[in-house]
C-alpha cells in the first residue's frame, strides 16, 4: 500500500503501534508528525473481535477487546487533538464502530458494548474539540467483506441467511465504508460533527 501511494507521486509511510498502549501511540504520532508533517485527519479503525458465549466470558476476553476497540480510539483521538490544538490547526476524526452498536448477536457481550460506547465517545469528544476546530464523527459498518468476516464469507449457508436480513441483499465492500469516511473527513462535511452513521445496507433498519 505504501509503495502504491508513493508510485502516484504522494508521500506515505508505515508506522506500527499497539493502540492499547499509550507509549506506542505517542511514539507513532510523533514519528508521523515529524516525518510527514502535521496530521489533519485520523481514522480510528483498529479493532479486534472474538465470539465468546456470555457465561464463558473472562476478564481477559473483556479487557483485550475493550482496550483495543474503545480505549485505543480514545487515546488516539486524544493524541491527535492535543497536537492539533497546540499547533493551532484544524482537523477531523472518523471513529469506526460496528453494526453491533445497534443489533444484538450472541457471543458479543464484550464486543458490542465496546462499539456502542464509541457513539458516546464521539459525541462527547466532539462537544469539547469541535469549538477548537476538530470535527468528530462515527461510522458503524455493517457486514463488510474483510479479513474479519472471512469466516462468514466461507459459509454459503450462513452468508445466505445473513443477506436475507440486509435490505440490499448483499454484504458491503470496504470502499463503500471508505467513501463515507472520506466524506466525513473532508470539507464537504464541514457542518457535520458528533454524528454516528450506519453503513450497513439497511441491516439495522430492517
Amino acid at each position: 500500500m505504501v509503495e502504491e501511494i508513493r508510485g502516484k507521486g504522494r508521500r506515505a509511510m508505515l508506522a506500527v503501534a499497539d493502540v492499547s498502549k499509550r507509549d506506542e501511540i505517542e511514539a507513532m504520532f510523533d514519528r508521523v508528525w515529524e516525518e510527514l508533517g502535521p496530521i489533519d485527519i485520523l481514522v480510528n479503525n483498529a479493532g479486534i473481535e472474538t465470539i465468546v458465549p456470555f457465561l464463558d466470558l473472562t476478564d481477559e476476553h473483556w479487557s483485550d477487546v475493550v482496550n483495543t476497540n474503545l480505549r485505543g480510539e480514545w487515546m488516539c483521538a486524544q493524541a491527535l487533538c492535543r497536537r492539533v490544538v497546540a499547533a493551532g490547526r484544524t482537523g477531523a476524526i472518523v471513529n469506526i464502530g460496528s453494526i453491533l452498536a445497534g443489533k444484538a448477536m450472541p457471543g458479543s457481550t464484550h464486543y458490542a458494548p465496546s462499539k456502542l460506547a464509541i457513539e458516546g465517545l464521539t459525541r462527547n469528544v466532539s462537544a469539547e474539540v469541535t469549538p477548537k476546530g476538530i470535527r468528530v464523527n462515527c461510522i458503524h459498518p455493517g457486514v463488510i467483506e474483510t479479513s474479519m468476516t472471512a469466516w462468514v464469507m466461507k459459509r454459503p449457508d450462513l452468508l445466505a441467511g445473513l443477506c436475507e436480513q440486509i435490505s440490499m441483499g448483499r454484504v458491503g465492500r470496504p470502499r463503500e465504508v471508505a467513501t463515507v469516511a472520506a466524506f466525513l473527513a473532508s470539507d464537504e462535511a464541514a457542518y457535520v460533527t458528533g454524528q454516528s452513521i450506519y453503513v450497513d445496507g439497511g441491516l439495522v433498519g430492517k
